[in-house]
């Protein structure tokens, strides 16, 4: 059984946006970037195996909006329009 973190009016949701469209879109960028230069610049060894990760990681967050570190701080979710 999944855990409700948060709710946001009245819906259920495992998770609260820390982030707003900009920075969204940013990190997906961001993370799309990562992997590519590290798959083309240092290719398919350890290290770049483990920047491929993070970028994904850093893609996803962006995705769905959630930062786990962002959390971790103490920032706020979002309130109203993003």
């Amino acid at each position: 059984m999944l855990a409700v973190i948060g709710q946001i009016r009245g819906d259920e949701m495992l998770y609260r946006k820390t982030m707003g469209s900009k920075e969204s879109w940013a990190r997906v960028i961001g993370g799309a970037l990562i992997v590519a230069c590290s798959l083309t610049q240092i290719g398919l060894t350890p290290l770049g195996l483990v920047l491929v990760a993070s970028g994904v990681f850093t893609a996803l967050t962006g995705l769905f909006g959630f930062c786990p570190a962002c959390a971790m701080a103490g920032r706020k979710s979002l309130e109203g329009p993003r």
